[in-house]
């Protein structure tokens, strides 16, 4: 590594202690440190939710943790100068330990949001303020439960990516494009803007919005944000312990710890079940959970429990399992779909700023749900670390053009040791 890249590295690493002590040290301030342990604290034990040892998912009433964190941060100055951050993971956790409280304080003061054009948005970000987007679209209500804000009930629906906060003289406001309609609303918050003064430690990186660059492709994916520098780690990926392992792994997550099971080879994969609950483990690392006693489930009105505690169920489930052992990577909430009594929650593998893409387009995990309790989840256990390597990719306005709208980065895990990144459409 030369000289110039060490001292780079460097200074990256110096703005990551940087903003980590003075997130701490502003949750210590202001009586939230112990907010603060618990957000970091994201994979939670299933333990937490359930009671008793037969494999029922009955909510115990504790606090719904965050399923799902921005892919993309961009914090903008009064000077209109902007750090953005994406890749650097570390970076961007830092700053969202700095900024979260002000996206919660906004949604829970927020009076109802109105619709607005697009030049006022495109004014709004252009001015002083804290921008996240999602990789993909969470609902405003999934946001209330994780950042511990209550909204009112007429956009608890919405559905978004982008969301921003804008600082004004007295008081911040709160902006956000609806992913289903793709229209723009804004609402009057009683956050106070003050919150911005501690931000003026962030410096800029010359992130841009598509739009301003005006270049081919912009028009279909106006508002994803370029970054520069081309460079992205390589990653490695190997499998994660043997078949036994991984059932000894999986049995307490859906509280089958202590009971008598039987477990038997069949057709390539490790056979475990017991009363209620067989358990197949295949050598590639999948792992598929069902539950047998379907006659025991509970009846609609006994389990009257909403969607975010669902998906915070899920969650716990993914964070005891896939998320205990995927080394770099995280498991993070990917989509949510729900048809009468049933439910399923997806999971994907996220490094460097990038979605990890299994092969044969499967997910990380996927946790469903019959009124309430769960029925059926896989898993696809892998473990990523980085390496010491990078791959230099297509600079980002130039492949912006090339793939003519929005693109991510993107690592396939198709049965490799080392996985290189890539641009993909997003969506495709």
């Amino acid at each position: 590594m030369s000289k110039s890249k060490r001292a780079i590295e460097w200074v990256k690493t110096a703005l990551i202690v940087l903003l980590t002590v003075s997130a701490l040290l502003l949750a210590w301030r202001t009586g939230l440190f112990s907010d603060y342990l618990a957000s970091v604290t994201i994979f939670g034990s299933f333990a937490e939710l359930v009671r008793g040892t037969s494999g029922s998912t009955e909510p115990s009433g504790a606090a719904i943790k965050e399923a799902a964190r921005p892919m993309t941060i961009v914090v903008t100055n009064e000077d209109g100068g902007r750090l953005g951050v994406r890749y650097d993971t570390d970076e961007r956790d830092a700053v969202y330990e700095m900024t979260s409280s002000i996206l919660g304080e906004a949604l829970g003061s927020a009076s109802t949001p109105v619709e607005i054009n697009e030049e006022e948005w495109r004014l709004a970000l252009s001015g002083a303020g804290v921008y996240f987007e999602y990789i993909t679209p969470v609902r405003l209500s999934f946001l209330d439960g994780w950042l511990d804000a209550v909204l009112p009930e007429a956009v608890k629906d919405v559905a978004l990516r982008r969301i921003f906060i804008a600082f004004g003289d007295d008081r911040s406001k709160l902006y956000y494009q609806d992913h289903e309609n793709g229209r723009f609303y804004g609402a009057d918050t009683a956050s106070a803007a003050g919150k911005a003064q501690g931000l003026e430690i962030f410096s800029t990186n010359g992130a841009l919005f598509a739009y301003e660059t005006g270049i081919s492709g912009s028009v279909q994916a106006p508002y994803m944000l370029l970054m520069p520098g081309n460079e992205h780690p390589d990653v490695k990926s190997a499998s994660v312990g043997s078949s036994e392992q991984l059932l000894e792994l999986v049995l307490p997550v859906f509280g089958h710890r202590n009971e008598s099971t039987t477990t038997y080879q069949s057709d390539g994969a490790l056979v475990c079940f017991g009363t209620q609950f067989n358990v197949r483990v295949y050598a590639d690392g999948r792992v598929v959970y069902r539950r047998t006693d379907i006659d025991g489930l509970q009846s609609e009105e006994e389990a009257a429990i909403s969607d975010g505690e669902i998906i915070e169920q899920a969650r716990a489930i993914a964070a005891d399992s896939i998320g205990r052992a995927c080394g770099s990577a995280n498991a993070a909430f990917e989509a949510f779909e729900s048809e009468g009594d049933t439910a399923s929650v997806f999971f994907a593998y996220h490094i460097a700023g990038g979605r990890v893409c299994l092969s044969e387009e499967t997910y990380a995990a996927r946790v469903s749900f019959t009124s309430g309790m769960v029925t059926e989840a896989e898993m696809n256990f892998r473990n990523f670390a980085f390496t010491d390597e990078y791959t230099r990719l297509l600079p980002e306005k130039q492949a912006l053009a090339a793939a003519g709208g929005e693109f991510i980065l993107c690592y396939s895990d198709t049965g490799t040791d080392i996985l290189r990144p890539d641009w993909v459409k997003y969506g495709g």
